[in-house]
């Protein structure tokens, strides 16, 4: 029975100090009421503005062809480096029978004509010696004759460039290799040897066989809410995390930003530029995903607090928190404060509390 009687008497014990601990601990963090207390401290505030996009080259250029047929050869592959006019594809003919059909009476029928200008042209002029053409007909069939010679040069050109693919006046040269028209990266390959190609023209956009970009002018391009833009302005620094390397941080500045929005599912965007800090060592590639973290403002050393505990009224144009009371069943005091940057999780206190002061958080309204 004794033994008993002690065991109890311990288990009173341990319940009363466990009690005792609790309430302590209340007490120091917060009030009857559930309040807690949350200690103004020095930090750092950064008022920011984030962009949203990708990594990519300044410049960025389409390779198409200005002749039909299909891809012979293909001296290219993605990640190639090439300078301007090396030779990255070559294009064979591959012309229909009623093509070459029509391009031999072409150059047939222009030549019947020519020789009928030419003998018209000789007889003027033996007609005009003896002055029996008036001038204003031997002109008519000089013209005629020019025009007759100039026709026939153009069938065979035309003939050449449908059985050959290639065709060379006195000035200008087309051949059947596709040549870089800037020095650059290979990006995208699109064409395979035997896929049939359409050229480019005025009526018609041709078919893309490869994109080159200059890999070592990279930028960042993005886009930022219209709450934001207000805020930026071309030089701000930009602090840039790529998703594919969450270690680095890349810097820049902005160097250019839209003056009219998009719409895009349901928001409306401003699209920014970012150019990268030459310094940069990270090797970047295009098109890897990004986030452009732009400083509006930034404080150090600076009292700070979480903003949940602030109060705003007037329409947010005064603010206030609240000071723990003298006693702890007293209720906590509302003092104006002064605030400067936010950066949406803490803001600056300017004035109203010190460093070290505590302030009354009270819990969250719970929703019936």
């Amino acid at each position: 029975m004794r033994k008993l009687f002690k065991t109890l008497l311990w288990l009173v014990i341990l319940v009363a100090v466990a009690g005792g601990l609790y309430a302590w601990a209340r007490s120091s963090k917060g009030d009857q009421q559930g309040n807690k207390l949350v200690t103004v401290e020095t930090g750092s505030i950064t008022e920011k503005a984030i962009a949203v996009g990708q990594i990519q080259p300044r410049q960025k250029f389409q390779v198409k062809s200005k002749i039909s047929g299909i891809v012979k050869r293909c001296m290219v592959n993605v990640g190639d480096s090439v300078k301007a006019g090396n030779p990255l594809f070559e294009i064979g003919p591959d012309p229909t029978p009623q093509e070459l059909t029509d391009v031999d009476r072409t150059v047939d029928s222009a030549n019947a004509s020519y020789a009928r200008a030419r003998a018209d042209y000789e007889r003027a002029i033996e007609l005009s010696k003896s002055g029996v053409l008036p001038k204003s007909d031997m002109d008519s069939k000089r013209e005629a004759f020019e025009l007759a010679r100039i026709a026939v040069a153009r069938a065979e050109q035309g003939r050449d460039l449908t059985r050959k693919g290639r065709v060379s006046t006195e000035k200008v040269t087309i051949e059947s290799i596709i040549r870089a028209p800037a020095a650059g990266t290979i990006l995208t390959r699109v064409v395979n040897p035997g896929d049939p190609i359409t050229p480019l023209t005025t009526y018609q956009p041709g078919t893309e066989l490869a994109t080159i970009a200059d890999m070592k002018d990279l930028i960042f391009k993005g886009t930022v809410d219209e709450i934001d833009v207000g805020k930026l302005r071309v030089g701000l620094p930009a602090r840039i995390k790529v998703g594919a390397l969450p270690t680095d941080v890349v810097t820049g500045r902005v160097a250019r930003i839209a003056p009219q929005a998009q719409q895009k599912e349901g928001a409306t965007l401003f699209d920014v530029e970012i150019e990268l800090d030459p310094s940069t060592k990270i090797v970047l590639r295009a098109g890897y995903s990004a986030n452009a973290d732009l400083i509006i403002r930034e404080k150090k050393d600076v009292l700070v607090l979480p903003e949940r505990v602030v109060i705003f009224e007037d329409g947010g144009k005064k603010a206030f928190v609240e000071l723990p009371g003298g006693d702890p069943k007293a209720d906590p005091k509302k003092t104006e404060v002064k605030l400067g940057i936010s950066d949406g999780m803490n803001v600056e206190v300017a004035s109203g509390v010190q460093k070290g002061s505590k302030v009354v958080e009270r819990p969250p309204k719970k929703i019936s």
